[in-house]
């Protein structure tokens, strides 16, 4: 797999963009947040709620690491039982309490497809998460392929290397918001993109990569042919 994102060649690199889901397609924070209220309140030994400034900073983290960081004071065992049971009613509420989608998303995939980009999502999230958020774009067909933390038990890095290599990608970037991803991306050997609009905070400057301030910005980047 290429880092670079786009080449000039006869053979017509098979091209991916791998997308992260949380402050790149959509902000669902306060669902999420409400969602694991409810399911906590029958969980005897939580006690309290938890907050959406709380909820922002597990988004990212890996499902095991959340379970640390909201849980701590439980056994390691028991504390990712109660995030499981956490995480499955949030998947079930999300599909009838959708998060917000960020505008012309759904648009912008598909004239990325159109014009010969294949998409996939990478997430650290639970199965069936990143289901809710392709039933909120309503265009579930565009993306070709999907990984997330509870597939392969792997961190975000190993997911994009393996979503890439797959699916036969000479060429994959990532696209996401916070300096986790970009870490993982540099891991996979994928370019990067970052999500300013997003949750996390990233010189992109800095950093040497691209930044879009919104998700629509990403077909005139790629078309820029840009290295």
């Amino acid at each position: 797999m290429k880092e670079c994102m786009m080449t000039e060649n006869n053979t017509s690199p098979r091209r991916g963009i791998i997308l992260d889901v949380d402050g790149t397609l959509w902000d669902a924070v306060d669902v999420i947040t409400e969602s694991w209220n409810a399911a906590l309140a029958k969980v005897p030994d939580v006690e309290e709620t938890i907050t959406s400034d709380q909820m922002r900073q597990c988004l990212g983290k890996t499902m095991f690491e959340i379970a640390d960081m909201l849980f701590g004071y439980l056994p390691v065992a028991r504390r990712r039982e109660v995030l499981d049971e956490a995480m499955r009613y949030e998947v079930a509420y999300l599909r009838d309490h959708p998060g917000n989608v960020y505008p012309q998303v759904r648009e912008t995939l598909e004239t990325l497809r159109a014009e010969g980009w294949h998409l996939y999502i990478v997430s650290n999230c639970q199965k069936g998460y990143i289901e809710d958020c392709l039933k909120a774009l309503g265009e579930e067909n565009l993306i070709e392929d999907h990984l997330c933390f509870e597939d392969t038990l792997k961190e975000k890095g190993s997911n994009i290397r393996l979503c890439a290599e797959r699916n036969a990608l000479d060429t994959a970037v990532y696209v996401g918001d916070t300096a986790g991803d970009l870490e993982a991306a540099r891991q996979a050997g994928a370019g990067f993109i970052y999500a300013g609009y997003g949750f996390g905070d990233v010189d992109a400057q800095a950093e040497g990569v691209p930044e879009i301030g919104a998700f629509e910005e990403l077909i005139p980047l790629l078309r820029s042919g840009l290295q």
